[in-house]
């Protein structure tokens, strides 16, 4: 292993943590945990909204509602990708006290991103009628989910900003302000749900397209008050004078961006595609087997967010000293977050299991006779998640150098050939239990070829840098941009 260059006094700006130094423990589990926290409010918020809407309009809105989300699904996708993407070019050239190529890392991404935005929302406007019948949408749903999807496509574009400045942020290792920002957006959005739908305090009443309203308010006065706030603090990531230019990337930063950010969006799709096709192989066995694996997916979306607040931080810390070529503290990083994902799920796993009834009844009633199918299927199921949780920590670590396309061909060999085959294969012998065996099997499958490509793959000889340029002249408002430390 090479040694590590020496970290003497790395300047630091406000708003930016150095995670290149200190303990590695302690660090990832505090960056990890404001992450942790904003997804699991971003999940109350759907649904507490969900309940306002179901409450006051009924289940064809709710329903309404669902078919709009699938459509927003699919177009965060692509900037889950191309945020990451840019978080890990900010993240190693802050590593290497690069500030001028993690400011133009965070112009490429929002100039990308907010440009397709911006065309979306508009398409989206025009041709909803037209995406929601391709949906196969039910006559009877159509005229709501029209009135609400249209809404929602008008707050895209704020959406989509506040997710690329959270996610620029955590790339120069600030996750709490992130944090806040979505306690800021939940509240607004939760809040103002029953006001906008009913007509509380004098507004007018909207409906469901009152619901989607809420969402565009909290959406852009969360976007722009982050927006603000990482100008009034002068971030590492704010750009001036000539930097506004950056918004407009080079082609060969474009390049990149786009290279790895396709197949890291990519990823999203394919577990969504996997997922229908488990749902399609699941609605077999009839209404109280799909309800219990309805219920089931509900408690896993809660029990996989410490693994995606753990690799979620891997990725930033993972990126920093991969720029400063501290490879011991990467390693070091890796196995800090596999411990921490293991034990964290499974605390998650065994609470699930030990306390699923009363959890359950919440959403089945207690006397439902889907409540002992979804507990067996969390006893076969659920300890997956813990699998799934090292899984997630490998990849972050290896897509924190660049290395995309692996990850997701391992992930499309554990969804489909392992995971779906195993399910088709078995069903006669097996009945219903190939399906929830064929979770295990194929995140046992996903972990082994992580472990081996970590070790063996030739992932560290790869190298994700934002390409140079002409260094610019100093701008107007005095301040030279470059490398945070004086040349020698």
């Amino acid at each position: 292993m090479a040694t590590s260059p020496t970290r003497t006094g790395a300047p630091t700006r406000p708003g930016q943590r150095d995670l290149t130094t200190g303990p590695i423990a302690a660090t990832l589990l505090a960056f990890a945990l404001p992450t942790l926290g904003s997804n699991i409010l971003q999940s109350l918020n759907g649904s507490i909204n969900t309940i306002w809407v179901g409450r006051f309009l009924g289940e064809s809105a709710v329903s309404a509602t669902a078919n709009a989300n699938t459509i927003m699904f699919l177009m965060f996708a692509a900037v889950f990708g191309f945020g990451m993407a840019s978080t890990i070019l900010i993240g190693q050239s802050m590593g290497r006290r690069d500030v001028e190529a993690a400011r133009r890392a965070f112009g490429a991404s929002i100039g990308i991103v907010m440009s397709g935005a911006v065309v979306i929302a508009t398409l989206g406007w025009i041709f909803a009628p037209a995406i929601l019948h391709a949906l196969a949408t039910p006559p009877s749903v159509m005229p709501l989910a029209l009135a609400y999807l249209r809404v929602i496509f008008l707050a895209l574009p704020a959406s989509m900003l506040l997710v690329l400045l959270s996610m620029a942020l955590r790339g120069i290792g600030d996750s709490v302000t992130p944090l806040w920002f979505t306690v800021l957006s939940v509240a607004l959005d939760s809040g103002l749900n029953p006001i906008f739908i009913r007509g509380w305090f004098g507004m007018p009443a909207l409906g469901i397209a009152g619901s989607a309203t809420a969402t565009l308010i909290a959406s852009y006065v969360a976007a722009f008050g982050l927006l603000a706030y990482v100008y009034v603090r002068d971030l590492p990531i704010r750009l001036r004078g000539h930097e506004i230019t950056w918004l407009i990337p080079s082609a060969a930063l474009a390049r990149t961006i786009l290279a790895k950010g396709l197949p890291m969006g990519a990823q999203m799709l394919v577990v969504s595609l996997a997922a229908l096709a488990m749902t399609g192989l699941v609605n077999r066995y009839g209404v109280d087997t799909s309800a219990a694996y309805g219920v089931s997916m509900q408690l896993w979306g809660y029990v996989q967010m410490p693994a995606l607040a753990v690799g979620a931080a891997v990725s930033s810390m993972a990126a920093q000293n991969i720029g400063a070529g501290l490879w011991d503290r990467v390693d070091r990083i890796t196995g800090s977050g596999i411990l921490f994902s293991a034990l964290i799920t499974t605390t998650m796993v065994v609470a699930i299991i030990a306390f699923d009834r009363p959890v359950m009844a919440v959403f089945l009633g207690s006397d439902s006779p889907a409540i002992p199918i979804a507990r067996h299927i969390q006893v076969l199921a659920s300890w997956n998640f813990i699998v799934f949780g090292m899984t997630m920590v490998l990849f972050s670590t290896v897509r924190a150098n660049g290395a995309v396309w692996a990850p997701l061909t391992m992930l499309i060999v554990s969804l489909f050939p392992v995971r779906l085959g195993f399910a088709l294969a078995f069903e006669h012998s097996l009945g219903a239990d190939s399906l929830w065996w064929s979770f295990p099997l194929g995140s046992l499958a996903n972990l082994a070829m992580a472990a081996w490509y970590y070790r063996y793959g030739g992932w560290r000889a790869q190298r994700m840098v934002v390409p140079p340029e002409a260094p610019p002249e100093q701008g107007g408002d005095g301040e030279p941009v470059g490398r945070l430390h004086p040349a020698s």
